[in-house]
């Protein structure tokens, strides 16, 4: 990149910043079908784009948000990024997270884990999902690239991942992290009122004997938010060779800070820009919840005196659009493809 694309490129990226409240586009929505690599079924995934369409509030699986759907991708070249939701969890968990991103120019493909969602719990427990959750988030990434609306306005660069609770574990295993099922059973034997990542006693049952983990070269950057990492240790991270933005809850209900983001922080081999929140539990990183969702789930929605979710939500998608802009390069509106004497709407050869 020459000295002219690093300035354009610099100076787009503090109007992105500037402008996180007056963003640049509406968020798009778009449904995408694909093949569960595990068994050949099918699986969604919800994507979030820059769009210039008209925007309309929906709600989608009882969460509220403003998007165009269908509507035409914004001319340019834009990053992409996959978020992997918490075991039982729903992408729309994450809305307000994929909707902004949307809104400041990447392209946020948001699957629906077969047999781990709000729907289906099937998986819960077995090797297929340890596995076969990275395999879905490659597919993801497969099938954007290849898709007739997406596909003209991706980039060609790298491509980070988002995730949640589990999805930290798959984001690590895309990454090139190998999980250490030894661990989980130590841990489990020294705890074992985990329910959380306990439910099989330590021991994941061996429905798929055939997967192993496998990373994604196309991988180029992970946020974690909460993540589940207490199977790797210092020497399952080696292969871990990608900055990581890391954020997490000092009163985790959860998940042992100890064992998961505190121990993950120090021993990954890239060191991560790792940001505590204080009085902060395991579900403020869900989406802000509105007076129906406070109603019908309590758990999920109340956070601790002081603790500001919306402001913490405010950050996040801030501080999020500037990590990836500089681990991935920040999005290139058609104005700025013509300055750099691309194509509008064609992809980087």
């Amino acid at each position: 990149m020459n000295r002219t694309r690093i300035l354009i490129a610099l100076l787009l990226l503090g109007g992105l910043l500037a402008r996180a409240d007056a963003a640049p586009w509406v968020a798009g929505l778009h449904r995408l079908s694909l093949t569960d690599p595990v068994d050949a079924r099918p699986m969604q995934a919800l994507v979030f784009y820059p769009s210039s369409g008209q925007a309309h509030p929906v709600r989608i699986e009882g969460y509220q948000t403003r998007v165009a759907e269908e509507a035409p991708v914004a001319m340019g070249q834009f990053p992409l990024l996959v978020i992997s939701h918490g075991n039982t969890g729903s992408p729309m968990a994450l809305h307000d997270l994929a909707n902004g991103l949307a809104r400041q120019g990447f392209v946020v493909v948001a699957v629906v884990h077969p047999g781990d969602n709000n729907r289906d719990h099937s998986r819960l427990g077995t090797l297929s999902n340890l596995y076969g959750r990275p395999l879905q988030i490659s597919a993801a990434i497969t099938a954007a690239r290849a898709d007739a609306l997406l596909a003209p306005y991706l980039n060609d660069g790298k491509v980070g991942v988002i995730g949640y609770s589990a999805g930290g574990e798959t984001a690590l295993i895309l990454s090139g992290a190998r999980p250490d099922l030894e661990r989980l059973r130590r841990y489990c034997e020294e705890r074992p009122s985990d329910a959380d990542a306990c439910k099989t006693h330590g021991v994941l049952i061996a429905d798929h004997s055939e997967l192993a983990p496998k990373a994604d070269p196309r991988i180029g950057a992970v946020m974690l938010m909460a993540p589940l990492s207490l199977m790797f240790g210092r020497h399952a991270l080696a292969g871990v060779q990608v900055p990581a933005l890391i954020y997490s809850g000092d009163r985790d209900q959860l998940l042992a800070l100890e064992h998961n983001a505190d121990a993950l922080a120090r021993k990954l081999p890239v060191t991560p820009d790792y940001r505590l929140l204080a009085g902060a539990g395991h579900f403020v990183f869900m989406a802000p919840c509105d007076a129906e969702q406070h109603q019908r789930m309590p758990a999920l929605c109340k956070d601790a005196d002081g603790v500001d979710r919306r402001h913490i939500h405010r950050s996040l998608r801030s501080e999020t659009t500037a990590f990836f802009s500089q681990a991935l390069g920040v999005p290139e509106p058609a104005e700025r493809s013509a300055a750099l004497g691309q194509p509008e709407g064609q992809r980087n050869p």
